[in-house]
């Protein structure tokens, strides 16, 4: 006779308490967070741009009479980037969450051809990747800041604005992957969802 052990699932233990949507909760976490974590790192590169600029851009700023500086510009990128990376830490762990949850939508491929399990990987694998790389940005911008170039009016290396333009690339990407699980996929899209299980919109949304 052959035994099985059957170990519960969490997932099934809470079951009954979410909503339409999946979640625990009506509104999902992840998206939210991700929106504050690239609004973060973009403003973070791009005020460092700003300041690398300053001695070509300074005439502009006194003809426009805004009393700016180059150092405040580098304090934005710096303070920014430190709140991105701290930020992502919380985003990529409500990503797991709300991954575990998610049921996908079956028989759809996106435009690049990965189905939803496919999708859900690369994203995963991606956010993990892109935290690794915000810390190690973070540290290197620290670093440049407190040590290497603290003497300096330019607090940030040609290199470190280059690769920071680039990661921004890379997260266009990687959003758009996170973009098309809820868009193709239904992932956490409550009227998706109950349109799949065949429900009636007017009568289950509030």
């Amino acid at each position: 006779m052959n035994w099985v052990l059957t170990i519960p699932s969490p997932i099934n233990e809470i079951s009954d308490s979410l909503g339409p949507n999946d979640l625990p909760y009506s509104i999902p976490l992840h998206p939210n967070l991700v929106h504050l974590t690239i609004g973060l790192f973009v403003i973070a590169i791009a005020f460092d741009f700003v300041g690398a600029f300053y001695p070509l851009e300074k005439r502009v700023f006194r003809f426009l009479a805004l009393p700016v500086t180059r150092v405040g510009f580098h304090d934005v990128g710096w303070y920014n980037i430190l709140a991105g990376t701290i930020a992502t830490f919380f985003t990529v762990a409500a990503g797991f969450y709300e991954m575990l949850l998610a049921v996908p939508l079956q028989g759809i491929k996106t435009v690049i051809g990965q189905n939803a399990i496919e999708s859900m990987l690369w994203h995963a694998v991606g956010g993990v990747v892109l935290l690794l790389v915000f810390v190690g940005m973070t540290i290197w911008r620290g670093y440049q800041r407190f040590v290497w170039r603290k003497d300096m009016g330019r607090q940030v290396s040609w290199l470190y604005l280059a690769i920071g333009a680039l990661i921004m690339l890379v997260m266009t990407v990687h959003g758009s992957i996170g973009a098309w699980l809820a868009s193709e996929f239904g992932v956490h899209i409550t009227a998706v969802q109950l349109l799949a299980s065949g429900a009636d919109l007017k009568e289950a949304l509030p």
